[in-house]
C-alpha cells in the first residue's frame, strides 16, 4: 500500500485541472503546467481533489511518485518555487542580458547560461546573489544545478557558486610547522 499515492491532492479554488487520458494540465495564477504520466496510474477528480489509482501492486513506486509530481504542479501554479544561489570569490560576479546569464567565476572566459522559458531570474545590484523562481519545480532545480556546477565551491576557501544556506566543509590549509620553519622537524638549524 502506497500511503503517499493513496492520499488525495486538494485542489485550491483558483486552480483549474484538465485531465485527458494520462495527461494532466494544471492552470493557476502563476501559470500553466502540463505533463504526461504512465497509463498504469489513473487520474481522476472527485470532491474538489485529485485521486490516483494504480492498475496493480507492481506500480507502487510510480503511484507515489506520480502523486508527488502532481502535488508539486498544483503548489507551483499557486505560489512559484524559489531557489537562491550565492557567488563567493574576489572578482566573481554575474550579469543578466535578457534570458542569458553571464558568470565571471575565475576562468579565462565568461560562462554563459541560457535561462529557459518558465524560469524567472533576478540578480542583486552587485551580481553576487541569484534568485530563481518557477512554477515548475523540476525545471527550477535543473537550472539552479546548472548554475551551481558552472563553478563548484572549492574546499579550501569556499570560492565558487553555492546554494543559499549550503554549508561547505573546508579543508585545513598547509600549516607553517613542517615546511621549513625554525624548530620544525627536518628544518636546518639556525646559524649562530
Amino acid at each position: 500500500m502506497s500511503r503517499i499515492g493513496n492520499s488525495p491532492i486538494p485542489i485550491p479554488n483558483n486552480v483549474k485541472i484538465n485531465i485527458t487520458g494520462n495527461e494532466i494540465s494544471v492552470t493557476g495564477p502563476a501559470g500553466t503546467l502540463k505533463r504526461k504520466f504512465r497509463p498504469e496510474i489513473s487520474i481522476k477528480t472527485e470532491n474538489n481533489s485529485i485521486i490516483l489509482k494504480r492498475s496493480s501492486d507492481d506500480f507502487k513506486a510510480i503511484h507515489g511518485t506520480t502523486r508527488a509530481l502532481i502535488n508539486n504542479m498544483v503548489q507551483g501554479v499557486v505560489t512559484p518555487f524559489e531557489k537562491k544561489l550565492e557567488i563567493q570569490g574576489v572578482g566573481y560576479k554575474s550579469q543578466l542580458a535578457g534570458k542569458k546569464l553571464t558568470l565571471q567565476v575565475g576562468y579565462s572566459h565568461p560562462v554563459e547560461i541560457v535561462i529557459p522559458d518558465g524560469v524567472d531570474i533576478v540578480l542583486d545590484p552587485k551580481g553576487l546573489q541569484i534568485m530563481l523562481k518557477s512554477a515548475d519545480k523540476e525545471k527550477l532545480g535543473m537550472v539552479a544545478s546548472q548554475i551551481r556546477h558552472s563553478k563548484d565551491p572549492d574546499s579550501y576557501k569556499g570560492k565558487g557558486v553555492k546554494y543559499s544556506g549550503e554549508y561547505i566543509k573546508k579543508k585545513p590549509g598547509k600549516s607553517a610547522i613542517g615546511v621549513g620553519a625554525p624548530g620544525a622537524a627536518g628544518a636546518a638549524p639556525a646559524k649562530k
